[in-house]
């Protein structure tokens, strides 16, 4: 064997890791400690004189694992769980078990850290002591599934895992509330059993902001959601034959916005200027119906720009419909009303929509760009993709979303449903730039963009699920690549679906505004009477545009269409004047009105897919029209709530 190969390594499972998540607080503690993970996996390669070759490491991240970080301490997880280490010297001793070994100990750190902590002191039954000993010693050891290779191959990892190792224990009893299949931590046999309750009750009353009243969860979601609180003490000495060094942990917030307080931002913060007393008021009003609030709508830069105490500190849950009309949730109707007189007497004729947005954005081809023969590729890479994950923070902020995860090529972050299409925009055009920047010129490397539009009311974990599909499925293999995909997922199950290429779906000369978002502003302003504050939008047209794009669409195995595109975009404005859009307004609508409000509409409901041939790229655009394009443009007009 030569003295000098390649290090290839990854940990798992990442999916089942951050995805499973019923807070937006569970989806970060994922990332956060999976970045961690492999933070510990690096700096162990680094103890055996390896060096990290792909993705270049944040070297402060680093020090921050081993005690010696500076500035503030890192609050999002940056690390991918991947990576390749060259240079370590075999016949030297470079020994892969180690690092293997270095992530397992850290892992069993933590997780004993938490168990002497808020479960051993608790539970004073020793039959019930044991079992849960047995449980949380049982799915500790048995989660995580590492694999790694020693070679120059780049296909050597994937084939490695293949090779299925390691299989997840036999699980009984009742499952966890987050994770899917695996056994809640009272070992209760069934739903019905009463020592279900009689282990959580006390646990739910003790870490009151960390456990809901229908939950029960098993022991990795346990360590989700408690591993704040003694973070910045954890120290984990690795054994004598590591290297004997510490891994750290540091101080962590764990507070951060609700998906309730994503989707109530906007509507927050245009209260600013209200009446003090009657903020007041309202606040008192929420913390009365559903107690206190941690302060997660202060987390966002538009409320917490605000510097108003009663609204950074809103329970924001109390402003939904849905939760206030809920006689479980909110059994006290004497405090619903209180609730609703406080949003009157702020002048609100309606609450916020209950709609906010998951972006997942990713890097296209980079393996193919990194296994090419352009000169130092590998390190260009590296330098564009730190510059690109340094700057996402700030960009996720301005946009008054909440960052998740930004490492390597890959982003994970909230935000309000008003926000997130600018967002998503402006963090592409800092990936642009930070690879034109790394290798001279454009063209090298694309970003493809995910955004889902969700209820509040929406399991987390199925949203994530479907985001991955949505970006890997949609964006990326549908549409051909640097484009973006955007799907709704409404409480009452209904979807819809729209993808464009980022060229096709930009306005022309913007990198930053889409098309379907001035179209639906425009919609907006001619949809309200003069001098009116409502919006008296359409909804007529467009709950007809199904009925009216099948009579346009070419035929069953007909490739042309029945009408061309002038006189589909007169037939469709004629319709629209007809649905009501001119009643109560003095100055009407005219047929050109109409009409160039209408042709851009169609446009974006053609199906547009990307390809490349002869190494130029080209777009090809259907000939059938879509009614998502239109129904999502009215769903952003109304931000999801139809009048």
């Amino acid at each position: 064997m030569s003295e000098s190969t390649t290090f290839h390594f990854t940990l798992g499972p990442v999916q089942g890791f951050v995805s499973q998540a019923r807070r937006t607080r569970d989806f970060w503690a994922g990332s956060f400690l999976l970045s961690w993970l492999a933070g510990a996996a690096m700096v162990a390669v680094k103890e055996q004189k390896g060096k990290i070759d792909f993705p270049s490491p944040n070297d402060n991240y680093l020090e921050w694992l081993i005690g010696k970080g500076t500035g503030k301490p890192p609050r999002q997880g940056c690390i991918p769980n991947r990576f390749k280490a060259i240079e370590a010297k075999v016949p030297s001793g470079f020994k892969p078990l180690l690092i293997e070994e270095a992530v397992r100990t850290a892992w069993w750190a933590l997780a004993e850290s938490i168990w002497e902590r808020d479960l051993k002191r608790y539970l004073n039954e020793p039959a019930e002591l044991e079992c849960t000993r047995a449980i949380w010693e049982r799915q500790c050891e048995h989660f995580w599934e590492i694999a790694w290779v020693l070679g120059d191959d780049n296909n050597l990892l994937d084939r490695r895992k293949n090779w299925r190792t390691q299989l997840s224990p036999e699980e009984a009893g009742v499952k966890c509330s987050m994770m899917a299949g695996w056994q809640e931590l009272s070992g209760a046999i069934a739903p019905t059993d009463s020592h279900l309750n009689t282990f959580w009750q006390p646990l739910r009353e003790r870490f009151i902001t960390d456990f809901d009243n229908d939950e029960a969860l098993c022991a990795i979601a346990f360590i989700k959601r408690r591993f704040v609180t003694g973070f910045a003490d954890l120290r984990v000495e690795m054994p004598n034959h590591l290297n004997q060094w510490t891994l750290h942990g540091w101080k962590v917030n764990g507070q951060m916005p609700s998906t309730a307080d994503l989707a109530a931002a906007h509507w927050v913060a245009q209260l600013k200027d209200s009446d003090p007393n009657a903020l007041e008021q309202l606040r008192t009003a929420t913390e009365e119906l559903l107690g206190e609030s941690d302060g997660g709508l202060g987390k966002l830069k538009c409320v917490g720009e605000t510097g108003t105490e009663s609204l950074k500190y809103l329970h924001s849950s109390a402003l939904f419909e849905h939760v206030l009309d809920n006689k479980k949730l909110c059994p006290d109707r004497h405090k619903v009303i209180a609730v609703k007189k406080a949003i009157k007497e702020l002048g609100q004729k309606t609450l916020p929509s209950p709609f906010y947005a998951i972006l997942l954005m990713d890097g296209d081809s980079l393996g193919q760009l990194l296994q090419s023969k352009i000169e130092d590729a590998p390190k260009k890479i590296s330098n564009a993709l730190n510059k690109f994950t340094a700057a996402v923070p700030d960009i996720v902020d301005k946009h008054n979303g909440f960052l998740i995860y930004a490492g390597g090529d890959d982003v994970l972050a909230l935000f309000p449903m008003e926000d997130a299409l600018k967002g998503a925009a402006a963090i592409r055009v800092c990936y642009l730039a930070a690879f034109q920047k790394a290798f001279g010129k454009s063209g090298y490397s694309t970003i493809s963009a995910a955004i889902t539009f969700a209820h509040v009311k929406t399991p987390l974990t199925r949203l994530l699920h479907n985001s991955h599909r949505l970006l890997d499925e949609i964006a990326k293999d549908a549409t051909g690549r640097d484009a973006l995909a955007v799907r709704v997922e409404k409480g009452s199950g209904e979807v819809l679906q729209w993808a464009r290429p980022w060229e096709c779906a930009l306005l022309p000369n913007s990198d930053k505004t889409l098309v379907i978002e001035d179209i639906a502003e425009k919609f907006k302003k001619t949809s309200a009477p003069t001098g009116s504050e409502d919006v008296a939008f359409s909804n007529k047209f467009f709950y007809k545009i199904r009925e009216q794009f099948a009579f346009i669409n070419p035929s069953e195995g007909q490739t042309d269409s029945v009408f061309n595109e002038d006189v589909a975009v007169s037939l469709l404005a004629v319709d629209y004047l007809a649905s009501g859009v001119n009643d109560g307004r003095r100055n009407k609508l005219k047929i050109a009105d109409a009409e160039a409000l209408i042709k851009p509409l169609l446009e974006q409901c053609r199906p547009v897919s990307r390809y490349k041939e002869n190494c130029e790229i080209k777009f090809n655009k259907s000939n059938r029209l879509e009614p998502d394009g239109a129904l999502l443009i009215r769903f952003l007009a109304q931000k999801g709530v139809e009048k």
